[in-house]
């Protein structure tokens, strides 16, 4: 089993001091090691932001893509080998602003992938934009008369369009962040994995206070099932005095993966090309 000891890297972390993606990063290592996961069988995708520094401070195959587009880089990479346990990290701009069209396709395929968005409600490494789930309202150095548009609402869009692993988690709660990473892991299908994670620096509203005043565990709740679709989505609706965190929904559903008899029997990866031959092919071109 991997330890996390083994999965720290030499970078240096570029974070601010209090920043709330080092829960994230602690949570992320104790959980590929709890689920046993192996360091050559496992790689992280990430984006643009904060966010996308993650890659380089966990010590597993890794891909740094481009702002919005860890969903179709995570998708090659899982179709080239489904051997592999690949974890896309996004922040709430990168995944819900630019990535959105990824996101809303990659919940109804089903693609097993766990994706984990690092949600602060602020652009971070940009100083301070306001971001799709910003409230609204909320003022910055860019708008300081406050954001007009409503937010977007993470679990509500999930749920609807078709993941079968919804779940929302916040920093303060390490423990049961990391379980719920794990669960995740553990999920065959897309997992989504919302995490309230507050900006130290530019984000003054969400605080870890703010949150930790809010936030309760569906957990503890002994008439929840998160596999009931319609109970799953009043839930989702609930921001503002109440937050739940944990697993929303659930639900079992065949892969995207399961249609493709190509990889049926081996991975891409593993297949030999050796007497594939596309002359014909290339003379098409010529």
């Amino acid at each position: 089993m991997t330890t996390p000891l083994e999965l720290k890297t030499k970078s240096k972390i570029q974070w601010c001091p209090g920043c709330g993606n080092f829960g994230i990063l602690t949570a992320v290592k104790s959980a590929i090691s709890e689920a046993g996961l192996e360091r050559h069988n496992t790689c992280i995708v990430s984006g643009i932001g904060c966010s996308g520094k993650t890659p380089q401070y966990v010590n597993v195959y890794s891909f740094e893509g481009i702002h919005g587009r860890v969903l179709p880089v995570a998708t090659g990479i899982k179709l080239a080998n489904h051997k592999l346990t690949v974890i896309g990290h996004s922040g709430d701009g990168d995944g819900y602003g630019i990535g959105m069209c990824h996101f809303m396709h990659a919940l109804r395929r089903n693609i097993d992938m766990i994706y984990i968005v690092h949600d602060n409600q602020i652009y971070g490494l940009t100083k301070g934009q306001y971001s799709p789930t910003s409230d609204k309202g909320f003022a910055t150095k860019s708008a300081p008369e406050g954001a007009i548009e409503e937010p977007v609402n993470p679990m509500e869009l999930a749920i609807a369009g078709g993941a079968t692993f919804v779940s929302r988690g916040f920093v303060g709660e390490l423990d049961h962040l990391k379980k719920l990473i794990v669960q995740a892991i553990k999920h065959r299908g897309f997992a989504l994995v919302d995490i309230l994670q507050p900006c130290v620096s530019f984000n003054y509203k969400n605080t870890y206070k703010w949150y930790k005043e809010r936030v309760y565990k569906l957990d503890d709740l002994k008439d929840y099932n998160p596999e009931n679709k319609m109970q799953a989505l009043e839930k989702a609706f609930e921001w503002g005095d109440k937050i739940p965190i944990g697993i929303l929904y659930k639900e079992s559903r065949n892969l995207y993966e399961d249609y493709l008899p190509q990889i049926k029997d081996l991975p891409l990866v593993e297949q030999k090309i050796e007497n594939i031959d596309i002359t014909s092919m290339m003379r098409e071109f010529i």
